[in-house]
């Protein structure tokens, strides 16, 4: 009844710690596991991944198929927010010849070594690709109803249009889709048809882990879409819940759609302002750190002040006030916690004072190391990613 169409790869991580083996297709078709029994999963296969083969059907009942290819893809990241390294370059991984699938329902993947080539009454595509998304009935794909899933720069890259929505009006009048889910991060999803347009909200998690965050995403709306015959706003709406219980517990399958509507689930209401980054900048390590938060925050369009690249070093007469003077026109604050920088302390109790908002990313410290900013209200995270996330939450 369901195929899924999509890769199978190597995921490393090194915080939080993660080395398994699921690609877009795998962790589709785990995703979709709890819905039907016995999906498939067809894909570019590797003799080095039969163990993962192995793995999926065992947990999963997942019935691998497809050509075999010669190498065996690795994704490796620092953190589940970060660009990851792809072993072998994408330029140096040979495309294999499209393998065909045909069944009631598909969910159809982009991916490196090749394509798939979809007969269905119901597709839903997903391109992923960074690089050159293909439209859906490029290689002779075919189905009676399709929904397809962008993020705005493949929906720039598609239509032609700078303003994605402007794009995805025009995957519908060129009938290029029955159905566009334009993926926006922290604002949500925007759902079109010919018939209407709805605004879907992100939901806030405890903690956020990125990778595979979009495979669950389309993975829910196929079952809740395509499968369960729900509204394109409804199926898109059971997505985003379904996607912030995977990257708070990594769990899978998908929930049901009642259990989904019964977790608690905040949804984001995205907020203006800039962020402080109150952090130490002593040594390379930390000089990192810094550097890794701006740019992640930027890349989400998010306006930052960073005492290292807005003022820089200095005597404290001269350096303390610019820094505070910044962190006055700032509304929220993402202190780093770790080695307990009397600099940042101070900065926090600062902002507390102030009545702006702190998250604090605190690793390997004790509680009593935390017990000040904690109790006064601040929220302490463990990890890198989730701190940035509820950085840019508190914003309002």
């Amino acid at each position: 009844m369901i195929t899924v169409a999509g890769g199978l790869y190597v995921e490393r991580c090194i915080e939080p710690r993660w080395d398994d083996a699921y690609g877009s297709g795998g962790r589709a078709a785990a995703a979709l596991s709890g819905a039907v029994p016995g999906i498939k999963l067809h894909t570019y296969r590797n003799t080095s991944l039969e163990d993962a083969e192995a793995s999926l059907k065992s947990a999963y009942g997942i019935f691998v198929d497809g050509p075999m290819a010669d190498r065996e893809i690795s994704f490796d990241y620092f953190h589940s927010l970060a660009t990851p390294i792809i072993t072998p370059r994408p330029d140096a991984i040979a495309r294999h010849p499209h393998f065909e699938v045909s069944d009631d329902i598909v969910l159809r993947f982009g991916m490196l070594e090749g394509d798939a080539k979809v007969s269905a009454k119901v597709a839903v595509y997903d391109p992923q690709s960074a690089f050159d998304p293909r439209p859906f009935a490029e290689n002779g794909s075919r189905a009676d109803k399709l929904a397809v899933i962008l993020n705005r720069q493949e929906a720039r890259q598609f239509s032609g249009e700078d303003d994605p929505r402007e794009g995805v009006a025009a995957l519908l009048e060129r009938n290029e889709a029955d159905v566009v889910v334009l993926k926006m991060g922290g604002h949500g999803a925007f759902v079109a048809t010919r018939d209407g347009q709805w605004q879907v909200p992100a939901y806030r998690s405890e903690t956020v882990f990125k990778i595979g965050s979009g495979d669950v995403f389309s993975a829910a709306f196929t079952q809740f879409w395509a499968l369960e015959q729900r509204s394109p706003a409804e199926a898109a709406d059971l997505a985003s819940r379904a996607t912030c219980h995977y990257v708070n517990t990594h769990g899978l399958p998908i929930p049901s759609a009642d259990a989904l509507m019964t977790l608690a689930a905040e949804p984001v209401i995205p907020g203006t302002g800039k962020i402080y980054i109150a952090a130490p900048f002593f040594n390379l390590a930390e000089r990192w750190v810094v550097e890794e938060v701006r740019n992640q925050l930027l890349a989400m369009n998010v306006p930052v002040f960073s005492p290292l690249h807005d003022v820089g070093e200095g005597p404290g007469e001269v350096v303390a006030p610019l820094d505070l003077q910044g962190l006055d026109e700032c509304q929220a604050v993402l202190a780093i916690l770790n080695g307990a920088d009397a600099g940042t302390i101070f900065e926090i109790g600062y902002a507390v004072a102030r009545g702006i908002p702190v998250v604090g990313l605190a690793q390997n410290m004790r509680p009593e190391d935390v017990k000040m900013p904690a109790g006064s209200g601040c929220r302490i995270v463990g990890d890198l990613v989730s701190a940035i996330y509820h950085a840019v939450w508190a914003l309002r």
